[in-house]
């Protein structure tokens, strides 16, 4: 029961520990309910959480502790196991009567307000207070008095409230403040009473607020959007899956009903995203279940002679017809396809394979190309390896450069929050703090200077925990970093033509770096510049540093490692007449070029077969539209920023004519004899194919095990063993139960009949669940230990690890120094965690919070442009004209303009770039976006 240090490899102290009368070696320090929860014991625990440690508040993990008096006897007293450390020699009894009587009267206590509203609450049945009230054996309320009661708040469109159920556990407000960082959301007393809430109603602004549903041992917080369409835990089909709205691979269980989405929760990765979520991974969901959603095939027909422009708008056909029709179009022509960067490594392969090769192009937009490109230039470099979201908890310093990763990579602002708080200092260390010891932490905490430095060209959200900030433009974060990095080491390239203020931030850095045993350096693709990639890379290697590298979408990097060409080449094929046939994975095109290039498609004679899975301009003026299915439908692998593959499984079975993308290519290729594809039967021979073919992908097959494995002969379950209405749901047609609809992608089958959470493997485990544990507080029982890897093996492999160290990193030349021009303004690309991703703005609530199309500018050049409230600004680049209402944002250098990515109405802007910015007179009666 202990760790090693992936830092130093040296393990823990050990030290011997009795435990109702059995011996135990466990890690010196750790706290006694850590310890037996590690080792099986069941101890009933309320105000603990295995992340936020231990305040002490509920009084509910009572045990008997005995040590020995100065006398030499033998003494005892009731003691809470999350406040004793485990030292040699200690010795609890979590059995002891006296113990057990103290934790059945703190239970009697809690209930004597609490409802009796179990039946009609959201909680039930995955609700650790439940489950804890059962094991001590609380079962008659004898309180016959008047309850305390509170007025519930309106929090917005994610949370609900209903403080009445509140037990002062105080888990709700160290998550939300002490962890996520939030300020709107706090603990208020009067006399007796304690409330949790805000000062007034209104929306939770914290990114991470949704988490406050799983922290949550009661039903005071619960899950606002599953209230539409609501059903209890036993009666959810869930099954592990990735999260599709950014790069980090977040780990999800997405859970169904009646061929519907109704809600995603966490699922444990100790590498990725312990325990948690950001909103838009928790709720950005809704586009599963979307009216637009694609269930039929369409075929818009037109005949060979007609034009481009003649093209019928497309109508519903059977499945065989529509193959059909995209098989005579693509027959005897010269076809591309076009990936995406949000499906599987399966099904941009499977195009790969239809097409060839040499007409396989990336569905990416240019810079993406560029910028996920380099990421894994550097990974190949081998000059050091791609840093995970884990990495962060060894750093002793952290420096972020050019990320504004509350919005790119929202796990990793959490992640570096957490460690903030829990990273050990020098005096904590001296009086013996431990870092389950929340409280004392806290205290100590607010003593420290930060160790987070941070480079951006404008303010984040994480700047308020920082040391140090700066705001420049990227060239000029670029320069520090190699000023940095020759700083270190004089062998690296000077930059030249450093000012005096530069040098002493450049000394600051360097200095931070020399000193630290551990930094991390952040970077990414979301900054636009490669420049400033490869100028972290050669930081890190210099300094010595852990380098985390962040990508935009899902599969970025597992689409770069197949490979294939620039979007715009294929569209410039087009228009030369080099292919007459197109095919395209679900994407938007017009999100990732100028929708002048993109129109350039269909000005053509070019077909054009579209998988998607939701209605968009794309399929609107395709030939052939087939349907494919969303994350929730499909198994798949997925490669994150770091390099992992990790596989993610269906959660629903494809309804109507949907099915799997390479499904679709396999069926197009056995229609035109082509020799690629044939004998796929499920996706472990696609993945098998593309590991052969794809040196690169070496490895893939180990991201999960595959679906022939079973134990005792049986699959994973993906129904929970108390599921109903198997024969309820169809009683109008049939009273005899159906039959289960089969899976041959996967371990997993849609049935209640198979292995339970506890007897999966790692990859495969659908939900948490044990025996007397129904919520989610029961992980630990299918942990190693509190805090340690899932037992049943990984839950997915590396693939960059140790990979082309024989390519050295050139040293990148330094950028020239920013210089802010009249006439032209550098702008750079400003992401919102709610409005950038499209597929999450389906969801009503993270569109409410999405903001409208704007540029902004700082304050200096708001004047110089004599911009007044009210006023829009014409953006002007080649081929590209955008008026939009400007905003004021200080912090962003002068001669930066800042233009959001991804918003609705706001048309593709290639960044960064430059570009000439000038007023427009307040005027209703102009479009919010043009281009």
């Amino acid at each position: 029961m202990s760790a090693v240090d992936p830092q130093s490899g040296a393990g823990p102290e050990l030290v011997t520990v009795t435990i109702d009368g059995r011996e135990f070696r466990v890690e010196a320090g750790r706290n006694m309910l850590d310890v037996a929860l590690s080792l099986g014991f069941d101890l009933p625990f309320f105000c603990w959480h295995p992340l936020m440690g231990s305040i002490g508040a509920c009084r509910q993990c009572a045990v008997r502790l005995f040590w020995t008096g100065r006398d030499g006897g033998e003494k005892s007293e009731i003691a809470m196991a999350c406040m004793t450390e485990a030292q040699e020699g200690t010795r609890i009894v979590v059995v002891d009567e006296e113990a057990v009587r103290f934790r059945a009267r703190m239970i009697e206590l809690m209930m004597m307000s609490h409802p009796h509203d179990c039946p009609v609450c959201d909680e039930g049945g995955e609700c650790h207070l439940q489950d804890m009230t059962v094991m001590t054996g609380h079962a008659y309320r004898r309180y016959r008095g008047l309850k305390r009661t509170f007025r519930n708040q309106d929090l917005g469109p994610f949370v609900t409230h209903e403080l009445n159920r509140c037990i002062t556990c105080y888990r709700c407000t160290r998550l939300y403040n002490d962890y996520a960082g939030g300020h709107d959301f706090g603990v208020f007393g009067l006399r007796n009473q304690v409330y949790f809430g805000r000062e007034t109603d209104g929306t939770l602004q914290s990114e991470f607020s949704g988490n406050l549903i799983e922290v949550c041992p009661t039903g005071v917080f619960d899950d606002k959007t599953l209230t539409h369409h609501y059903a209890r835990k036993w009666d959810l089909q869930t099954a592990p899956a990735v999260c599709p709205h950014c790069g980090l691979g977040c780990n999800t269980t997405p859970g169904a009903r009646y061929g519907e989405l109704r809600r995603v929760l966490s699922r444990y990765n100790r590498d990725i995203n312990k325990m948690f979520l950001c909103d838009r991974g928790r709720f950005g969901s809704a586009f599963v279940n979307a009216p637009q959603r694609i269930r039929a095939s369409k075929v818009a027909w037109r005949p060979v002679s007609m034009t481009a422009d003649a093209r019928q708008a497309p109508v519903a056909v059977r499945r065989e017809r529509a193959l059909d029709a995209a098989a005579s179009l693509l027959r005897g022509r010269r076809v591309l396809g076009i990936g995406s960067p949000r499906v599987s490594l399966e099904a941009n392969y499977a195009l790969r394979t239809l097409v060839g090769a040499d007409r396989f192009y990336l569905g990416m937009s240019d810079t993406d190309y560029d910028l996920v490109g380099a990421v894994l230039e550097i990974a190949r470099a081998g000059i050091t390896r791609l840093g995970a979201l884990a990495d962060v908890q060894h750093a002793d310093a952290v420096f972020i450069l050019g990320e504004d990763v509350t919005n790119t990579a929202p796990m990793l602002d959490l992640t570096v929050r957490t460690w903030l708080r829990l990273r050990p200092t020098a005096a904590e260390e001296r009086v013996h703090i431990r870092r389950w010891n929340d409280a004392a932490i806290g205290r100590a905490k607010r003593r420290e200077p930060s160790p987070l430095w941070i480079a951006t060209s404008h303010a984040t959200k994480l700047d308020e925990v920082a040391g140090e900030t700066w705001r420049a433009a990227p060239a000029d974060i670029a320069r520090l970093a190699l000023a940095a990095a020759h700083e270190l080491d004089p062998a690296a390239a000077e930059v030249a033509d450093l000012r005096d203020d530069e040098r002493e931030r450049v000394g600051r850095w360097a200095g931070a770096l020399r000193a630290g045993r551990r930094p991390l350096i952040v970077c990414g693709a979301a900054n636009g510049s490669p420049a400033l990639l490869r100028a972290a890379a050669t930081l890190a290697a210099t300094s010595g540093s852990a380098l985390l590298l962040t990508v935009p979408e899902p599969n970025s990097l597992g689409l770069r490692l197949i490979g294939g060409g620039r979007l715009p080449q294929a569209i410039a094929a087009v228009a030369r007449g080099e292919a007459d046939a197109v095919v395209t994975l679900d994407n938007d095109l017009h999100r990732r070029a100028a929708s002048l290039l993109v129109d350039d498609l269909f000005a053509h004679e070019a077909h054009v077969v579209a998988l998607a899975a939701l209605e968009g301009r794309l399929t609107e003026r395709a030939d052939v539209v087939l349907p494919a299915p969303t994350f929730a439908e499909s198994t798949g692998t997925f490669v994150n920023h770091e390099g992992r593959a990790q596989r993610s499984f269906s959660v629903l079975a494809p309804e109507g004519e949907t099915q799997e993308e390479w499904r679709w290519i396999r069926d197009l290729m056995e229609r035109l004899s082509r020799q690629g594809g044939r004998g796929w039967r499920d996706v472990d021979d696609v993945t098998a194919a593309l590991e052969m073919e794809l040196p690169q992908l070496r490895g893939v097959v180990a991201a999960a095990p595959s679906s022939d494995w079973r134990r005792a002969s049986r699959k994973v379950a993906r129904q929970p063993q108390r599921w109903s209405g198997r024969t309820a749901a169809d009683a109008d047609v049939t009273v005899h139960e159906p039959a289960p609809v089969p899976d041959p992608d996967s371990a997993l089958t849609y049935s209640l009949e198979g292995l339970t959470p506890g007897e999966s493997p790692a990859a495969l485990q659908p939900r948490v669940w044990s025996a007397g544990w129904n919520s989610g507080n029961g992980l630990h029982k299918l942990q190693e230990e509190v805090g340690g890897p899932l037992r049943g093996g990984p839950t997915g492999v590396r693939l960059l690890d140790g990979r082309g160290r024989a390519r050295p990193l050139p040293a990148p030349p330094a950028p020239p120094a920013f210089l802010a021009r009249d006439d032209d303004f550098v702008l750079v690309p400003l992401h919102h965690i709610f409005g950038s991703d499209d597929l999450s703005m389906h969801t009503p609530g993270i569109a409410e919070r999405a903001p409208q199309p704007y540029i902004a500018v700082n304050r200096e050049d708001a004047q110089r442009l004599e911009l007044t409230e009210g006023d829009r600004l014409e953006l002007w680049m080649p081929w590209l004209d955008v008026r939009v209402p400007f905003r004021l944002e200080p912090s962003l250098p002068t001669g930066v303009a800042g233009v959001p990515v991804g918003l609705a109405g706001m048309p593709y802007v290639p960044l960064p770039g430059h570009g000439r910015l000038t007023r427009i007179p307040a005027s209703p009666a102009l479009p919010e976006g043009r281009s």
